[in-house]
C-alpha cells in the first residue's frame, strides 16, 4: 500500500492564505518586486496593495515589525506596518519605483535632489528612534572585536595594488576607531535598492530586519558606498553637509571623520563582493544589477567604489595612507571596462 504524501504548502500559498484571512478580502494578484528568490511579495487587494514578508529567520521579521510599529510614531520615511500573523508581516506599499532605477535615469539635478531626499530621510529616521526606547532593546552591531579586525584586515585585499599597504597605515587606530560605542539606531543596509518613491512622490526606506545600534553615520556610508550610486562623492559630501542633523548627538566634525574611516573599509568590503561574483557569474549588465538589486558586479561600479574609497580615505589622517590602492585599483577596473565595452562591440 503506497504512503499518502502530505502536500506542504508553498511560501506564496502561505501568504495568500494568510492575507485574505487577515484582511478579509480576496488576494486578486501577486507580484515579486526583487524576483522569485526575495522574501516579499506584493499582494493587489480590491481596495488596497499591501507587501507580504516570509524571511526564513521569523525573529527577524518581528524586529523588523517592532521597529517599523516604533518608528511609525514619529517618521513617515518608512512603512507602515499592517499587523504580524506567525512568521508572516505585511507592511504598507512604499512604491514601485526603486531609488536605485530612479537615480540611474535622472538628470543630474535630479540625482542631487534625490540624494538629499535620501540623506535627510536617513537622519529623520534616526531622530525618530531617538524619541523612542528603540536604543535598550535593539541589538548593538559589529562591536565585537573578532568582527572589527576582520572588517579593518580586509583592506589586504588591495595589498597588490599601489605598491602594498604602506607601513604608514595605522591598524590599531583603525581598529579603536570602527570599535565606537553603540550609540545610535541603525536602519543597516541603506543601498538604493532598498528605497522607492511612492505615488505621493515621497522617497521611504524598507527592509529593516537588520536593525540595531551602533555610531549612525553607517546608513550613510552605505549609501555613499553603494557601487550602484552613481554620484560622485565629493557631491555627496557637500550633501551630506547641507543635510546634517545637529540635534544628532556629535559634532559634524566628528561625524565626519568617523564616516570617512568607516566608509574606507566599507568600499574594501564591496571591492571584494564585486570580485568575489565576478569570478563565480562573470561581469553583469548594469540593468540587471539594477532591476534586481544585485551585487554591482560590473567593472564601471567597481570603479565607483574605488573613486569613493580613495576620496574618503584621504579625508582622515588614519586612512590617508590607503589612498594609493584605491587610486591604483581604480586604474585597473577603469582598463578592464575598456576591456569590456570592446568585446561587447565585437559582439555585435
Amino acid at each position: 500500500m503506497a504512503k499518502s504524501k502530505s502536500k506542504r504548502k508553498s511560501p506564496k500559498r502561505q501568504i495568500i492564505e494568510c492575507a485574505e484571512q487577515h484582511f478579509g478580502q480576496k488576494v486578486e494578484r501577486v507580484s515579486t518586486p526583487g524576483g522569485e528568490s526575495r522574501s516579499s511579495m506584493r499582494l493587489y487587494l480590491p481596495d488596497r496593495v499591501v507587501i507580504a514578508t516570509l524571511r526564513p529567520n521569523f525573529r527577524r521579521t518581528h524586529l523588523e515589525a517592532f521597529v517599523l510599529e516604533k518608528l511609525s510614531a514619529h517618521c513617515a520615511d518608512l512603512p507602515e506596518c499592517l499587523g504580524v500573523v506567525g512568521k508572516i508581516m505585511f507592511q504598507s506599499d512604499v512604491g514601485k519605483r526603486r531609488l536605485n532605477m530612479e537615480i540611474a535615469e535622472a538628470s543630474p539635478e535630479r540625482r542631487l535632489d534625490l540624494s538629499a531626499e535620501a540623506i535627510e530621510s536617513i537622519f529623520r529616521i534616526h531622530a525618530a528612534a531617538r524619541k523612542t526606547e528603540l536604543h535598550t532593546m535593539m541589538p548593538h552591531l559589529g562591536l565585537n572585536r573578532e568582527w572589527v579586525m576582520n572588517f579593518v584586515d580586509a583592506i589586504d585585499f588591495l595589498k597588490d595594488l599601489g605598491g602594498g599597504i604602506s607601513d604608514k597605515f595605522d591598524r590599531v587606530a583603525a581598529y579603536e576607531t570602527i570599535a565606537t560605542e553603540p550609540r545610535q539606531f541603525l536602519k543597516w543596509d541603506c543601498r538604493s535598492g532598498n528605497a522607492a518613491i511612492g505615488a505621493d512622490e515621497k522617497l521611504r526606506w524598507f527592509d529593516f530586519e537588520y536593525a540595531g545600534m551602533r555610531h549612525g553615520a553607517e546608513d550613510v556610508a552605505w549609501l555613499i558606498g553603494d557601487e550602484a550610486w552613481p554620484v560622485a562623492p565629493q557631491k555627496m559630501l557637500d550633501v551630506l553637509n547641507d543635510a546634517f542633523d545637529p540635534d544628532y548627538g556629535v559634532t559634524r566634525q566628528d561625524y565626519m571623520e568617523y564616516l570617512s574611516v568607516y566608509l574606507t573599509f566599507h568600499c574594501v568590503q564591496r571591492l571584494k563582493l564585486i570580485s568575489k561574483e565576478s569570478k563565480k557569474r562573470g561581469w553583469l549588465s548594469k540593468e540587471k544589477i539594477r532591476k534586481y538589486d544585485d551585487a554591482g558586479v560590473h567593472p564601471d561600479f567597481a570603479a565607483q567604489m574605488c573613486r569613493v574609497g580613495a576620496f574618503y580615505s584621504a579625508r582622515s589622517p588614519i586612512t590617508k595612507p590607503l589612498t594609493r590602492n584605491f587610486l591604483a585599483a581604480l586604474h585597473g577596473f577603469i582598463h578592464v571596462g575598456k576591456q569590456q565595452a570592446q568585446a561587447s562591440v565585437r559582439d555585435l
